[in-house]
């Protein structure tokens, strides 16, 4: 039987990453391309993930019959959109087989080498997603700024909320409060005037400072980065109680965040096998095997 070649793509709002393996798991070639989300329409996402394929193709030297054998799988941001799926399935591709997911699925597939297992993602936003025997487990995410608890919106949310009271004298003002107000000249309506075309990316480029305040003991930091922490604590313990063998925790914050999560929390998690990458391979893999 001719080789077959198996084709990973973790399509985000941030980039596009492909790689190539060959049935032993050898990689053969890799590619990047800008960000990749339905948000921006299906043409738009999928030209984003061709480019990153196209440019993996090229590195590994593949041939146009070779590329007929190649079966794909793409975790792909914003998939859940009313009729995204459809769409992309209907789109022409010259593998053999391509199967779609979520970047989240992608990424628990790949954290836990396709076993049953969770993540939490504290990024942006935050979501706890995983897959035990045969079921979907879903704790979150359904976007900032109703839900996401614990993300870089959040923390950039209540920083901007408490340097409001502060700059009122509803509380003490602080380092990172006086920072914050700083950037809207001290001034509320400039925050009001913000606020009305702020997006969640925009609260979250606020995270840095406020775990930077928190970590040097700012009282506000610390109490926005605690209630934070708390919201990933039950995301997690949520997970477990819904059967999760195994939890691991991603995403931007994850690295800073994980100090302040609950003793029992912290040795509960469990470290990632491989990337978002390594999930979408997994599941071209298992899209060949169900046939």
């Amino acid at each position: 039987m001719s080789a077959r070649y198996f084709l990973g793509i973790d399509g985000g709002g941030t980039g596009c990453r492909a790689r190539i393996e060959d049935a032993a798991g050898t990689v053969l070639g890799q590619g990047l391309s800008g960000p990749a989300t339905t948000r921006l329409g299906i043409d738009e996402a999928w030209a984003s993930i061709a480019r990153a394929f196209g440019a993996a193709i090229e590195e590994a030297g593949l041939s146009a019959p070779e590329v007929k054998r190649i079966h794909a799988g793409v975790g792909l941001a914003g998939i859940g959109r009313k009729g995204a799926l459809e769409a992309l399935r209907g789109i022409n591709h010259p593998f053999a087989s391509i199967d779609f997911v979520s970047d989240g699925e992608g990424a628990c597939l790949g954290a836990h080498s396709g076993r049953d297992g969770a993540i939490v993602i504290a990024g942006t936003g935050s979501i706890g997603l995983g897959f035990v025997e045969g079921r979907h487990l879903r704790v979150g995410g359904y976007g900032f700024p109703i839900s996401d608890e614990g993300s870089g919106a959040y923390l950039g949310l209540k920083a901007v909320q408490l340097a409001l009271r502060a700059h009122d004298g509803r509380q003490e003002k602080t380092a990172l409060l006086a920072e914050i107000m700083q950037r809207f000249q001290n001034d509320p309506m400039e925050a009001v005037a913000w606020m009305d075309r702020a997006s969640a990316t925009d609260y979250a480029a606020l995270a840095p400072m406020v775990m930077r305040h928190a970590d040097q003991g700012d009282a506000a930091g610390r109490r926005i980065v605690q209630s934070a922490a708390e919201h990933v604590d039950t995301l997690i313990r949520t997970l477990f109680d819904k059967g999760a063998p195994r939890v691991s925790l991603l995403g931007g914050l994850s690295s800073p965040l994980e100090p302040w999560l609950a003793p029992d929390v912290r040795r509960r998690l469990k470290p990632i096998d491989g990337d978002a990458v390594l999930g979408a391979i997994i599941l071209a893999r298992k899209s060949v095997c169900s046939r």
